[in-house]
Parts: C-alpha cells; sequence; structure tokens
C-alpha cells in the first residue's frame, strides 16, 4: 500500500515521501496516528497545498526537542530506594519511573521517549538513560540509584 508521509518517521522516510509499507502497518499505526494518508491523486494535491505549513511545523518540533536534549544533556537524577545488602533494588525501576523522576527534576518527559534496551534497571548505581525526544534528536540523563537511608 502506497502513503504519503506527513511527517518523519524513523526507518521509513521524510514528510512528503510516497512510501510502500504493509497495509496493516498503514492502516492501524501510520493513518490512525494522523502520520500518514493514502497516496490519492486528491491527497497528493492537498499535501502539496499544506506542504509548507507542515514543514514548518516540522521544524519547529525538531527545534524544541533540540532545545529540551540541550537541557536533559546536562541533567543528574538521583533516586533514592531500598536495596539489599549485595545493592539489588526490591522491584526495579522501568520507564514509568524514571520518566517521572525526570520530569520532577525540571524536564518534563513523557514515557514512550524512555529507552531502555537492557530492561528496567534493577541495581544500584550510575546509569546513562537515553531519551528519543524526535527521530533525529536523542538525548542522554545521568542517573544515579542510590540506597535510601533507615529511618530511625
Amino acid at each position: 500500500m502506497k502513503v504519503i508521509l506527513l511527517e518523519k518517521i524513523k526507518k521509513l522516510g521524510n514528510l512528503g515521501d510516497a512510501v510502500q509499507v504493509k497495509s496493516g502497518y498503514a492502516r492501524n499505526f501510520l493513518i490512525p496516528q494522523k502520520k500518514a494518508v493514502f497516496a490519492t491523486a486528491a491527497n497528493i494535491a492537498r499535501f502539496e497545498e499544506k506542504r509548507a505549513d507542515l514543514e514548518k511545523h516540522a521544524a519547529e518540533e525538531l527545534a524544541q526537542a533540540q532545545t529540551r536534549a540541550a537541557a536533559l544533556n546536562e541533567l543528574t537524577v538521583v533516586i533514592k530506594t531500598n536495596a539489599s545488602e549485595e545493592g539489588k533494588l526490591f522491584g526495579s525501576l522501568g520507564v514509568r519511573d524514571l520518566a517521572h523522576a525526570i520530569t520532577e527534576a525540571g524536564v518534563a518527559v513523557e514515557n514512550k521517549e524512555v529507552l531502555l534496551p537492557q530492561g528496567p534497571v534493577r541495581m544500584l548505581g550510575e546509569y546513562k538513560i537515553d531519551l528519543q525526544l524526535h527521530s533525529d534528536v536523542t538525548a542522554t540523563v545521568n542517573l544515579v540509584v542510590q540506597l535510601e537511608k533507615a529511618k530511625d
């Protein structure tokens, strides 16, 4: 199925590209998310009319993502939690926990932007957490997981 992309999609194409994708991907993801439209003659003409606005909007989103990335690259987030004597956490720190901690540290982050390719954090220590803010912009946050002091 041929579609016209309304925004840049990693590993697929740029704004305005007419690409061939599987019909299920187009019908179930790209079109409902308003990331693409069917490549019909009417849609191609409509897209060409709106191309300048879409490119301006894409440039604004990229600039905003780059600004957020600059703030995030300097950020160090400290999370205090309970752990065993060996340093293993009671539970784990997943995407939701990390997004919440980064947001509380001063820069708003959504759950879907946090990348954890090795899975959730399960040990005390220092980590580098990658955030995919835009298809072209990735930021890295320093995460320090410390033992929470026992209350006497």
